[in-house]
């Protein structure tokens, strides 16, 4: 047994077949502490039974899956190291708190540590309503909470977004991002890249098991076009002319919204100020990116 280096989650080679089903295909990447690395891909790419083999749940073809150079089945203590959620499914007439106390006595951490970890997760008035009343935002987090237990290095989660309302969806993105500025190595799943845009560092993007991109989200973005900032005013000539002077392409003068390349919002803002010229709409243009990542998974993109 070894306790791992760091919390560097490396997989190299990975390959699984399910009878006539290849599942994943020599699949590589590495997910980073201190970053939020997001792990993409439609429904029945291989997500689920990748996080899997890197859990040791699932005994890999060919390739390697390891945690600060460690296999999951060597480390010491995995429960401490890694801390893993990949179903929000729990006993329906156990509380919430009975359910952290059992994962706690699993893995061999104090029983202070059950309501401490309630309260990171903001589920202490909820810990004694059974699981089975629970909203999916409450049980997205007590989820989270048995993940946490052990203080883990390593976060693994599978669809954590999935079906969550604005208000959980903002939670969980705050708190998943924290968990990376205190160092610590966070990998979840998703079949949106919209669900993670806001809230991932890195993209690993798998196509039918086998990886269709890995790097960084703003390297993904670069790769997918400016967005262009849309504005309506009372003088669209005039706002069009000091935009222009401000080095901004302008099109669409003449209807209702003119589209403006090369100033971001608040410099368009500026700009109509200077100007004296009242603005009726200023946004920005959706971003080419999910269209980018659309096209990574249905093939049409190396």
């Amino acid at each position: 047994m070894a306790e791992p280096a760091n919390g560097l989650v490396e997989v190299t080679g990975l390959s699984k077949r399910f009878g006539g089903v290849q599942a994943v295909h020599e699949l590589s990447f590495t997910a980073v502490p201190g970053r939020v690395t997001g792990f993409l891909g439609p429904n029945g790419s291989g997500k689920t039974t990748t996080l899997a083999m890197v859990l040791g749940l699932v005994r890999p073809d060919a390739g390697t899956a390891t945690i600060g150079g460690t296999s999951y089945a060597e480390l010491d203590r995995p429960a401490r190291t890694v801390g893993a959620s990949l179903s929000a499914h729990f006993h329906p007439a156990h509380t919430g708190r009975a359910h952290l106390d059992i994962v706690r006595r699993g893995i061999g951490v104090p029983e202070s540590v059950v309501a401490d970890t309630l309260e990171l997760v903001g589920m202490t008035d909820a810990a004694d309503r059974k699981t089975g009343g629970y909203s999916l935002g409450m049980r997205q987090r007590l989820a989270l909470a048995a993940a946490l237990l052990g203080d883990p290095q390593v976060i693994l989660l599978d669809e954590p977004i999935n079906g969550l309302d604005p208000e959980g969806i903002r939670w969980i993105r705050l708190f998943l991002q924290h968990l990376a500025r205190e160092g610590k190595t966070v990998l979840l799943s998703s079949h949106l890249l919209s669900e993670v845009q806001q809230t991932v560092d890195d993209v690993v993007v798998i196509r039918r098991g086998e990886l269709a991109y890995a790097g960084t989200l703003q390297e993904l973005q670069d790769t997918s076009g400016e967005r262009a900032v849309l504005v309506s005013a009372s003088d669209q000539p005039g706002l069009a002319r000091a935009l222009q002077e401000a080095g901004a392409e302008v099109h669409g003068v003449r209807g209702q919204v003119m589209r403006v390349a090369g100033l971001d919002p608040d410099a368009v803002g500026r700009v109509a100020l200077a100007a004296a010229i009242p603005l009726s709409h200023l946004s920005v243009e959706e971003s080419e990116l999910e269209q980018s990542f659309l096209e990574l998974v249905e093939g049409g993109a190396a």
